[in-house]
């Protein structure tokens, strides 16, 4: 089975949890996902599987959008309801333009550091274990870019927000930070992921509907039209000849796309078999192939995917 499928992620579960899960439902090894959620944090989770896997690479820097809410009066050693509260909680009433006041500080490009239970790591040990062991953990401020941030409501303590940002962007970091400049502490109270590229919250399936929809043959019909996939190519079908020559690995010649840098190659309405880059001209070479069978060149990089 090759291809995308978008998964609503649950609280409680890692990333990798899902992984697994689907890999046992799918009776597939061959999965991997396309950017991290905390435990805390519900949403879009897009899965690759099989030879799709390795479109992983094209998703490295995928914008993200996320709802949630900001608890006021305390922060938390995690930055989110699941730590501890580093201090005594206080007793809080914001205002909207206090907020918005705030908030716009965070809108743009700016250097923020990653929260010390992350998966940054520090001289090759993530700092989330050093962080356990109660470790002083230094990260370096990352550079990253919060395009959108809208309040969309502010109830005593709590503030409802969205959010679109870079990949890399902690809004557990946003959450504290805007504590600390308040003076009152702060943490992120819930979070959901709405949007990873293309892949939107209406795209995704519960654990359960997959589990429902494999156990009746149907799991093919939840994933994503491989059509929609990394829109901002443009898409050519191949013929016969023309797709055999892209299987093999050999250059060939697409003249309906001569001013295009990278396409997406079809077989068919449906079977996604390359991604070719162009050369010179008209020609393309196959930059990656997509035979539709897993390798072992597959699996490791649906490892890799887990990373992001």
């Amino acid at each position: 089975m090759n291809g995308v499928l978008v998964i609503d992620k649950p609280a409680r579960l890692t990333s990798h949890d899902v992984v697994n899960r689907v890999r046992r439902i799918l009776g597939q090894r061959s999965v991997g996902h396309l950017g991290t959620l905390d435990p805390l944090a519900t949403g879009v989770l897009p899965l690759v599987t099989g030879s799709l896997t390795r479109l992983a690479q094209f998703y490295t820097a995928s914008e993200k959008t996320y709802e949630g809410v900001i608890r006021f009066g305390f922060a938390t050693d995690t930055y989110d309801s699941e730590g501890e509260a580093t201090g005594p909680a206080q007793p809080v009433s914001l205002t909207l333009p206090q907020i918005e006041e705030v908030a716009a500080r965070f809108r743009g490009v700016i250097e923020q550091i990653p929260p010390p239970f992350s998966a940054k790591k520090i001289q090759g040990v993530p700092a989330y274990k050093l962080a356990r062991k109660k470790k002083d953990v230094a990260l370096e401020p990352v550079r990253v870019e919060i395009k959108q941030f809208e309040i969309l409501a502010v109830d005593e303590d709590r503030v409802s927000f969205r959010a679109q940002a870079s990949s890399g962007t902690y809004m557990r970091s946003v959450a504290h930070d805007m504590g600390q400049q308040l003076g009152c502490g702060a943490h992120l109270q819930s979070l959901r992921r709405t949007a990873v590229a293309e892949f939107k919250i209406a795209d995704a399936h519960t654990l359960d509907q997959l589990s429902e929809a494999a156990a009746k043959g149907s799991a093919d019909d939840l994933f994503i039209h491989p059509r929609r996939l990394l829109p901002q190519l443009p898409a050519v079908t191949a013929d016969e000849p023309t797709a055999a020559a892209i299987r093999s690995g050999r250059a060939v010649n697409l003249p309906e796309l001569s001013r295009a840098r990278q396409v997406k190659v079809f077989y068919g309405q449906r079977e996604l078999i390359a991604i070719a880059t162009r050369v010179a001209g008209t020609l393309f070479h196959p930059k990656i192939v997509l035979c539709g069978a897993d390798t072992p060149f597959d699996n490791l990089r649906a490892s890799s995917a887990r990373r992001f």
